[in-house]
């Protein structure tokens, strides 16, 4: 029977493949736009001045649109050398502590994601060639962000409530 953490869990993980297929997305453009770009520049000798700073500007979101998606496949680099050799008890203190660390960085991350947000779109601030606003670039980085604190959050509570016999 599930839970309302594992039906929450669900739902949020579901968010977290729809943010990392519009990260995966969002690749797509960035390849397409320089290879368009380099095109421009070597075949007809007419450089596409707008190619590097959209593609500079698109980094911000597609850096952080996986990071939740990495969690719930567990992608991230774990040295278990240790952990493995370790009684039930420290190995889930050690996933605990693993993931109170991601959540501090999460929280932190995704304050600062926020304010930059709030201050480009006060700002009015665009772009210096495309003149896009800058909020519409740093937005989807701090939804991801959030997304990623409120993933961890939830996988926090999941493994404090489960026994040490079954981490």
């Amino acid at each position: 029977m599930q839970t309302g953490l594992d039906r929450l869990i669900r739902h949020v993980e579901r968010a977290v493949v729809w943010l990392a297929a519009a990260g995966a997305v969002i690749v797509l453009v960035q390849m397409l736009w320089i290879s368009y770009g380099v095109f421009t520049r070597y075949a007809l000798g007419a450089p596409d001045r707008m190619v590097t700073e959209a593609t500079a500007l698109l980094l911000f979101p597609v850096a952080f649109a996986g990071l939740a998606y990495a969690m719930r496949e567990d992608a991230y680099p774990k040295v278990t050398m240790l952990t493995d050799i370790l009684p039930q008890g420290w190995r889930k203190a050690a996933a605990v502590v693993n993931l109170c660390v991601m959540l501090g960085v999460g929280l932190f991350f995704s304050l600062a994601g926020i304010s930059a947000t709030i201050r480009s779109f006060n700002s009015g601030a665009s772009s210096e060639i495309l003149l896009w606003p800058r909020y519409a670039f740093w937005a989807p980085g701090a939804l991801a962000l959030v997304l990623f604190s409120l993933y961890a959050a939830l996988r926090l509570i999941r493994l404090l409530r489960t026994p040490a016999a079954e981490v």
